[in-house]
C-alpha cells in the first residue's frame, strides 16, 4: 500500500537532513497517516480508509459524505 491519504492525497516529500556541521543528506517526510473506519449513512455501510490527521478534522467538520464527494469529484476515490 502507498503511504498517501486516500481524501486529500498528501504523501511522502523529500527533504534534507542537516547536521550542526551543515552536511545535508537526503531525508523522507512522511504525513501522518491512520487507518480509520468510517459509517456512510445513505449507503448503510461502513469503509476503511488510510487518512491523514488532517483530512479526519475536515471530515469531523463537513461530514464523511461531502468529503468522499469531493475526493471523488477530484478523482482520488472511485
Amino acid at each position: 500500500m502507498s503511504r498517501a491519504c486516500d481524501l486529500t492525497g498528501k504523501k511522502m516529500m523529500v527533504g534534507n537532513k542537516v547536521s550542526h556541521s551543515n552536511i545535508k543528506t537526503k531525508r523522507r517526510f512522511y504525513p501522518n497517516l491512520q487507518e480509520k473506519r468510517f459509517f456512510i449513512p445513505e449507503e448503510n455501510k461502513w469503509i476503511t480508509l488510510k487518512v491523514s490527521t488532517s483530512a479526519i478534522r475536515t471530515i469531523d467538520k463537513n461530514g464523511i459524505s461531502a468529503c468522499l464527494k469531493e475526493a471523488r469529484l477530484k478523482g482520488r476515490i472511485k
